[in-house]
């Protein structure tokens, strides 16, 4: 017998894809028939975000506020965007409406936010809202200067960053250069989070891509089981922490 030919595979690599900017289009209700479990970031107050909703429940897809936020560029941000202009009711009611017409779900993500991320202030109102409905933050880190999530970790809001954006360029040599990327990055932390859009190209790409990543030994998650997971392992290195400085009695 050649018992040291039987590999037992080490738990799967974690890779979490967030869609995000749904809900413009019909056809983005097709993103549904993508495989795997992927998480999906729905635009507010656009044309398909409530059937995009209702039928993501149904196939029990995980659902993301894709809020907008200002941006250096000064782009245009669509309905329910938040901006430095705002003061704090402003703001806080606008995402308040937001989230009040997609109550599925689990947390929220920025939709640019280059200019209104770097500010601390606004970020406080944002996580404020949160953290009273219990919802996630994913960085999209669209601004290295971003202050998301130490405001998020201020006011006991659960978050993450992004990774990898897949497609920043959608064409196919593109496309595969990020996706090794973002192997890359789950071999070497076990986890990973990409946030791709409803472009032909990708959807295309990743129809192929993602069969082919299970085959490959990754597993593909929702973005809240990797959020679930940083905070278990933070609260048991606390624990560990604490129980290493407890003074015994000898």
């Amino acid at each position: 017998m050649v018992l040291w030919l039987i590999a037992f595979p080490s738990a799967a690599k974690q890779i979490a894809i967030v869609i995000d900017d749904v809900g413009n289009h019909e056809r983005d209700l097709q993103l549904l028939d993508l495989p795997g479990q992927l998480s999906f970031s729905i635009l507010p107050h656009t044309p398909y975000s409530q059937q995009f909703a209702f039928m993501a429940s149904r196939a029990n897809k995980e659902l993301l506020l894709h809020i907008p936020m200002q941006s250096l560029q000064e782009k245009a941000l669509g309905p329910g965007a938040l901006t430095l202009d705002m003061n704090k009711w402003q703001l806080q009611s606008t995402l308040g409406h937001a989230l009040a017409t997609l109550p599925q779900v689990k947390g929220v993500n920025n939709h640019m936010g280059s200019a209104l991320t770097q500010y601390v202030q606004p970020m406080k109102w944002t996580m404020e809202v949160l953290k009273k409905r219990g919802l996630f933050f994913l960085d999209s880190r669209t601004t290295e200067h971003t202050q998301a999530q130490t405001v998020a970790n201020l006011y006991g809001v659960e978050n993450i960053g992004r990774h990898i954006f897949l497609d920043n360029d959608p064409t196919y040599d593109a496309l595969v250069q990020q996706l090794q990327a973002l192997k890359s990055k789950a071999d070497s932390e076990q986890f990973a989070i990409a946030i791709a859009h409803p472009y032909p190209q990708t959807v295309a790409f990743l129809k192929v891509a993602l069969p082919e990543l299970v085959a490959q030994g990754y597993e593909l998650v929702p973005v809240s089981q990797l959020v679930e997971s940083k905070y278990i392992q933070l609260a048991e290195r606390q624990q560990h922490q604490a129980e290493f400085l407890i003074p015994t009695s000898d």
